[in-house]
């Protein structure tokens, strides 16, 4: 339940909880629980967490698709996604929205995964760092929070956008992924959100858990 905020939160205290069980698939690793309280005393806690697990067999309400401009059926997680919900139901869908521009993200059903919907971002294609991608990849995060506020949707699981085929390089997507949920949570006191960072490889999940170590988040 959302507890209305007439002013920003008064303060922001981040503690680390333990092994985590969600929706059926546990995490041998902390997650950061973010409790936000505003000057009435309400309370609003919402959460970044990183698991392995694969991200079509989490019960969200909302997954992300690392998607393209064109909103096509395509490679890596994308595809996985396609094939999960069904493909000809979740192209149909894309396809009456026709383009999303790189960093933004839109909305369908879910169709046939066991998430509710699925919000397609638009990261950047990884150019050396000097085509204004850290700023097009926190965008398609944010947008994507954005998206699932304006829904009505109270957890979202992610997977590390732009870092596959697109190159943008792990360590440096996983900083950008976590700086931009941890400053859309702490911007939107007013707002509960479970977010999940589903991810199938120990390498890449021992990235991320040293990025957020590094950036206390």
């Amino acid at each position: 339940m959302s507890i209305k905020m007439s002013s920003r939160p008064s303060r922001v205290m981040q503690v680390f909880i333990g092994k985590k069980l969600y929706n059926g698939f546990s995490s041998n690793n902390s997650r950061t629980a973010i409790i936000m309280k505003n000057a009435k005393g309400g309370k609003i806690m919402s959460s970044i967490d990183i698991q392995k697990v694969s991200i079509i067999e989490l019960e969200v309400d909302a997954i992300v698709n690392a998607a393209n401009t064109a909103l096509q059926h395509g490679g890596g997680v994308c595809g996985v996604i396609f094939d999960a919900a069904g493909q000809r139901e979740l192209q149909a869908a894309c396809n009456e929205i026709g383009h999303c521009n790189t960093g933004n993200a839109v909305i369908t059903p879910g169709f046939k995964l066991p998430a509710k919907h699925v919000i397609h971002a638009v990261g950047p294609i990884w150019r050396g760092g000097y085509d204004n991608e850290p700023k097009l990849l926190y965008s398609a995060y944010k947008q994507a929070l954005t998206v699932a506020k304006e829904n009505g949707l109270h957890s979202i699981a992610f997977p590390l956008i732009s870092a596959g085929i697109y190159g943008y390089p792990q360590d440096q997507a996983w900083r950008k992924a976590l700086q931009a949920c941890h400053d859309f949570i702490e911007a939107n006191g007013d707002y509960e959100i479970d977010i999940i960072f589903a991810v199938i490889d120990d390498d890449i999940m021992n990235k991320g858990l040293k990025a957020r170590a590094e950036l206390n988040i």
